[in-house]
């Protein structure tokens, strides 16, 4: 993993913020922040925990039905730490999910195939909620709120490009031929390429995605779990839109969920494209200038997105940095040469 370029980009995105702060005022929004109602944003603290509990209970209960014996609290470990590496990885914020599935290989002796196969079904069912509540965002964006053509077009673009990615992802995940086809691809593309020898590592890629599938595809035909890991998952982006709302009380600032939802789950979907590391900037300036169109002053607009954010990306990101060593200082490089 390069280190420097991960840090490089988290500086960029930190002085992109800077810059809007610097834009609309300072003072304006620090002596908002001052008087923020600690209660409530220690509420919004509180929802955020709540939030992931519920993001490790889906893993968990997948993680039981492909028998793998686990910790719970061990695994909750292994969530934070992976949610930090999305948050520093600018790759559509999906660095963290190989890192899960090497961590929990290596604490409950399962292969990683079965470990991967229950990562990504977790990372489906938190998606498929996510893009049926981000086209109603969109359309709520349109109806109630004056933006501009040519963010209209941006957002359009974006969700039609995420719906695509997710079902060529989806596609792929569970027809056996064509993840053979991509997987040969990228093989006869990197001996093209290079003069190293990938024999070994492409049978083995063979054959990973071929056990992968068949795991993959038992998860998501049991009716049972794809039901109450779905109602989880709803829960759980419900409770994420709570947050922020509990956050604008916390400035005397009463927001209607409607307009919360569509700025949260717009703003997350940019922050997906890869750019900057969790977003940052990108994410940032979307919801402060949302907000900003409807109503909300700029000042208080950026105070809230500050508390926000330090909440569900720095809290977690300094959590996973934290934990991290604990499974040992070589994980992220030893993931890469799995």
């Amino acid at each position: 993993m390069d280190y420097k370029k991960m840090v490089g980009l988290l500086l960029v995105g930190i002085i992109i913020l800077s810059i809007m702060i610097a834009y609309i005022g300072p003072e304006q929004i620090f002596d908002s922040i001052k008087k923020a109602n600690i209660y409530y944003v220690l509420l919004a603290i509180l929802l955020q925990f709540i939030i992931m509990f519920l993001w490790n209970y889906r893993w968990s209960i997948i993680s039981t039905e492909l028998n793998i014996k686990h910790n719970m609290l061990q695994l909750f470990a292994i969530l934070i730490v992976g949610l930090a590496i999305n948050d520093l990885t600018p790759s559509g914020r999906s660095g963290g999910e190989p890192v899960r599935a090497y961590l929990l290989s290596k604490t409950s002796n399962a292969s990683f195939k079965q470990t991967f196969a229950t990562v990504m079904s977790d990372k489906i069912f938190d998606t498929f909620p996510f893009m049926i509540l981000a086209i109603f965002a969109m359309i709520y964006l349109i109806f109630r709120v004056h933006i501009s053509q040519v963010m209209l077009y941006t957002l359009i673009i974006a969700l039609t490009f995420f719906i695509l990615a997710l079902l060529f992802l989806i596609y792929i995940c569970f027809n056996e031929e064509l993840g053979v086809k991509v997987i040969n691809w990228v093989f006869t593309q990197l001996d093209r390429f290079t003069s190293r020898d990938f024999t070994k590592y492409h049978s083995k890629a063979l054959s990973a995605i071929m056990d992968f599938q068949k795991n993959l595809k038992y998860l998501m035909k049991n009716k049972k779990l794809f039901i109450l890991a779905s109602i989880l998952s709803f829960l759980s982006w419900f409770l994420e839109l709570v947050r922020v709302y509990v956050v604008f009380l916390a400035f005397g600032t009463n927001v209607s969920l409607g307009m919360i939802a569509a700025v949260f789950l717009v703003s997350t979907l940019v922050g997906i494209i890869p750019a900057l590391p969790g977003g940052l900037g990108s994410i940032d300036g979307l919801m402060i200038l949302l907000y900003s169109v409807s109503g909300i002053s700029a000042s208080i607009s950026t105070a809230a997105t500050i508390i926000e954010r330090a909440i569900s990306l720095w809290m977690v990101l300094i959590l996973g940095i934290i934990i991290l060593p604990y499974f040992g200082t070589g994980v992220l490089d030893k993931v890469e040469m799995t």
